[in-house]
């Protein structure tokens, strides 16, 4: 069993940075792939980052060169750091694992508010 619950979120202005974090209790175990989605009102969540059992990432284009996803093995967490915000990266974050064969498992979400 895995829970994740989400943390970091806020309001910044555009331009700035926020670190968001994704605390994980139970075990991640090695074919384990890690995401982080997002929902803004009104659309669909979408897929932002992903990280994979192998170490891989992979960004939407959206994204890509702003966000970093990074798996903290001392602390337990799934991280995601965010630059350059832009007011369009205004959701509701959520952080995900996926068990192959199984089952996802979801965080609750976390709000970003980006907005002068």
């Amino acid at each position: 069993q895995v829970q994740l619950v989400e943390s970091g979120g806020g309001l910044v202005q555009p331009g700035g940075s926020l670190r968001l974090s994704c605390a994980v209790s139970g075990t991640i175990i090695s074919t384990d792939a890690m995401y982080w989605h997002r929902q803004a009102p009104g659309k669909q969540r979408e897929l932002v980052a992903t990280l994979t059992s192998g170490g891989r990432t992979n960004y939407a284009d959206s994204v890509k060169g702003r966000f970093t996803i990074t798996r903290d093995n001392a602390k337990n967490t799934i991280d995601l750091q965010m630059n350059s915000l832009k007011p369009e990266d205004t959701a509701v974050y959520y952080c995900k694992v996926h068990r192959i064969g199984l089952r996802d498992y979801w965080g609750q979400g976390t709000q970003v508010t980006v907005s002068s």
